[in-house]
This record gives structure tokens, sequence and C-alpha cells, in this order.
């Protein structure tokens, strides 16, 4: 028997499986903002592309500094998905919300009704 934990090391195991992972942890994020959330999914993410050393090995980083940037809490997570992302080939990308009025209450409607999660774009 395994771990849930271990299915979905499993189930991210591919790239395509991992960045539509982390866009749903983003959406989360966005939602809840628990940065624990999303620094537990990041290490998740890095274990399910090979662990430390090769993630790091393919953006040419050493891999005390990776496994630092992606556990240590005094690191912005916007720098350590960055990382992260640039391993699996991917970057951030900040796509404009369309709003129709713009006052504090129809931003936060667009935002339920738009998908708000920070779209990754292949490089």
């Amino acid at each position: 028997m395994r771990t849930w934990r271990e299915c979905l090391i499993e189930q991210i195991s591919d790239r395509k499986s991992a960045i539509a992972y982390l866009q749903a942890i983003l959406e989360d994020y966005q939602i809840y903002k628990n940065p624990a959330v999303l620094q537990r999914s990041l290490r998740t993410v890095v274990e399910a592309q090979g662990g430390v050393s090769e993630l790091a090995k393919q953006i040419d980083m050493n891999p005390q500094i990776l496994s630092k940037m992606i556990s240590n809490e005094d690191v912005p997570l916007i720098d350590a998905l960055g990382i992260v992302l640039k391993a699996l080939g991917h970057q951030l990308s900040i796509q404009p919300i369309k709003l129709e009025n713009r006052t504090p209450d129809t931003y936060t409607d667009a935002l339920d009704r738009q998908n708000t999660s920070a779209q990754v774009a292949e490089n």
C-alpha cells in the first residue's frame, strides 16, 4: 500500500502533469494565501522530477542552494517558483484581468468569474 504523497509524486513525474499541478496550486494560493502549501508543493514537484540534484543540474545551480530556496521560508516564494518552473522549461506570465467597472467590488466579482491562475508560458 502507498501513501497519497507517493501516488501524487508518480502522477506529476512528467512535466505536463507537474505544470498542471503547479497551476492548480497557484489557484489555491490565490484564494487561501497559504504559503506553506505552495512551498510544500514545490518540494513535491522537485522530488517528482528527480530530486534537487537532478533539477539543479538542469538549471546549472548548486544543489544546496536550490534545496535551501525551496525549503527556506525567508526566500520569496516567487523566486523559488521561478527556479522550479525554469527547470521544467516554463516561466511565469502575467495576464490582465478584464474588469467591467473598476471598483473593489467588481474586482472581487471578476476574480470569481475569471480564471485567475497565474499562467505559465513555455519558453
